[in-house]
């Protein structure tokens, strides 16, 4: 059974920077597309970025793009999201997700616990 965890979360202040990170085990990672998925208080859950399982391809909400880097290494089962230039509006439960494609429909399945993300003014 696929299990993602995710870590890297934490309080930064407007244009600062976190790295967030999510462990894959229970499965092939290099099988999957992977995706980061964000919740604001009282928000949908919305899409943020995904990667093929190569890496080539790379999709970004237009919120996130020009801020947000996504990658992965699949020799550490990991998919990593650097996230610069950081904005009040970007504070939200941030989730990864295995999925089937890098565009919707996702074809999601696994999910993780989600981390905080906290962006102070």
């Amino acid at each position: 059974q696929v299990q993602l965890v995710e870590s890297g979360g934490g309080l930064v202040q407007a244009g600062g920077s976190l790295r967030l990170s999510c462990a894959f085990s229970g499965g092939t990672f290099s099988d999957f597309v992977m995706g980061w998925f964000r919740q604001a208080p009282g928000k949908e859950r919305e899409f943020v970025s995904a990667i093929s399982q190569l890496g080539d391809i790379r999709n970004y909400a237009d919120s996130v793009k020009g801020r947000f880097t996504i990658s992965r290494d699949n020799a550490k089962n990991t998919v990593y999201l650097q996230m610069n230039s950081l904005e009040p509006e970007d504070t939200a439960v941030y989730y990864c997700a295995t999925a089937d494609s890098c565009q919707p429909p996702w074809g999601l399945a696994a999910w993780g616990q989600g981390t905080l993300v906290t962006v102070s003014s």
